[in-house]
């Protein structure tokens, strides 16, 4: 049985702004397909994430600071 290389870990859900995965940086149409995939795809993918979930925490910082009273 092969292996199939995932960023997953088991924090699923979905930010209702960036749409993204907040465990893993991935949308939902990547871990709907992900083992689908080929391996080179999925690591092209994995790739990615760091700098997705960097911004995608960015742009929640930006949020909250929107949201905070004056």
């Amino acid at each position: 049985m092969t292996t199939i290389s995932s960023p997953c870990v088991r924090v699923c859900r979905i930010g209702a702004v960036t749409k993204l995965c907040d465990g893993c940086g991935r949308t939902v149409d990547e871990i709907r397909g992900w083992r689908l995939m080929g391996e080179d795809e999925r690591l092209a993918i994995m790739h990615t994430l760091e700098e997705r979930m960097r911004k995608a925490a960015e742009t929640d910082r930006h949020l909250d600071a929107d949201m905070e009273p004056a």
